[in-house]
């Protein structure tokens, strides 16, 4: 089949992103946004893979057949060393496709051999070109077997080594997301679905279809990024009454998360999404949550959208934490349950800054009920 590339989409704003789906499951991944955001964000959609079957059946515009010489386009046989030595045959084409990236997100489903093997390999590539590397994976089912997990353990560990961040999305986490009459091909769209939120979460935070009242661009999400440590992304819903501040509370206390909370992060990115009619005050209260709970010294960037199709009563908001101190350093601060206790901390003077912005703009409205949208670890790993 060979490498094959179709003309780029230009982004009218903002950073330039493209995200990669390596193997079967990032495939899937990128067919899922593409059903379900179609032209709406102004990304490149790529897929990368050794099956030419595979490469054929993707709704990506741009594709490329990896390793075409070692595989002859029949896959990597569920080994990641065939997956790496396909990835490093097409190293060049790989360079070529990330190039005049800003951001690469490289999505990718753990345990199989092109996944596993070729992912890092393609994040070596981004890396190498100047892009902030992203990388969003999945690890397998407990009923997949140990030899899978442990094959996407290693491919996990080499994966590290090239990305500034990981997000890693336990399979097994999601089952309270699966009904257990659910079949195999349902269960796995939810997978899908959960891989597709994280990537189209971050992404709106740089890019938006909406109109943006206060942008976080790329600086802003570099900024972010460039603190040590480990780090999280969550994605909350609600409506109703305070459907700012419960939003917040479903981003940062997902059972996704597991044992990894807001607490003590020391750079902190949040993007709200509302109806333009939508009070201010539920907005300014919502901060107040995140800020009593991060560190008093943390970098706190928001942005906001708001888009005349949303709900009136709906809120969506998206969070990138990172910077945690590791266990034994943190101390902890629970999250404050009312707005008064938020304030008693001392301010930040980027947040005040932005706060006041908003207010010029208008604000938000809502009302009683709410919808946890189920979120992935967020886990940074720092180059020296």
């Amino acid at each position: 089949m060979g490498n094959f590339m179709v003309e780029e989409k230009k982004p009218s704003y903002g950073a330039k992103i493209k995200v990669v789906g390596v193997g079967g499951g990032g495939g899937n991944m990128i067919n899922h946004i593409i059903r379900e955001k179609g032209d709406e964000m102004d990304i490149d959609l790529i897929v990368a893979n050794t099956d030419v079957k595979a490469l054929d059946s993707s709704l990506a515009f741009t594709k490329l057949q990896l390793g075409e010489k070692i595989t002859k386009g029949l896959g990597a046989g569920m080994n990641p060393d065939v997956g790496t030595k396909a990835a490093q045959e097409s190293y060049e084409e790989i360079k070529s496709t990330l190039e005049y990236s800003d951001i690469v997100f490289i999505a990718s489903g753990l345990g199989g051999g092109t996944g596993t093997g070729a992912a890092p390999v393609v994040a070596q590539a981004a890396k190498e070109i100047g892009a902030l590397t992203i990388s969003v994976v999945t690890m397998p089912f407990d009923f997949e077997g140990k030899k899978r997990y442990n094959l996407a353990l290693k491919g996990l560990n080499e994966l590290k080594k090239e990305s500034d961040s990981i997000v890693v999305i336990p399979n097994q986490r999601l089952k309270s997301l699966i009904d257990k009459k659910a079949g195999i091909k349902e269960s796995f769209k939810i997978v899908d679905n959960v891989l597709a939120r994280a990537v189209s979460g971050m992404c709106t935070i740089v890019l938006d279809s909406g109109n943006s009242d206060i942008n976080s661009d790329f600086a802003d999400v570099k900024k972010v990024m460039e603190h040590r440590g480990m780090a999280l992304l969550g994605i909350g819903e609600s409506e109703g009454e305070g459907a700012a501040q419960e939003a917040i509370k479903n981003a940062i206390q997902s059972p996704l998360l597991s044992d990894i909370t807001i607490n003590g992060a020391v750079g902190v990115l949040v993007h709200f999404k509302y109806h333009p009619d939508s009070p201010f005050s539920d907005i300014e209260e919502a901060m107040c949550l995140v800020q009593n709970a991060v560190d008093d010294d943390a970098d706190i960037i928001f942005g906001t959208t708001s888009d005349e199709s949303f709900e009136n009563n709906k809120i969506q908001v998206t969070i990138i934490a990172t910077g945690f101190r590791d266990k034994e350093e943190e101390r902890p601060t629970p999250v404050a349950s009312t707005p008064d206790a938020a304030f008693k901390k001392s301010r930040n003077p980027i947040l005040d800054e932005r706060i006041s912005r908003l207010k010029v703009s208008g604000g938000y409205n809502s009302e009683e009920a709410t919808n946890m949208l189920e979120t992935p670890s967020y886990i940074r790993n720092q180059m020296d």
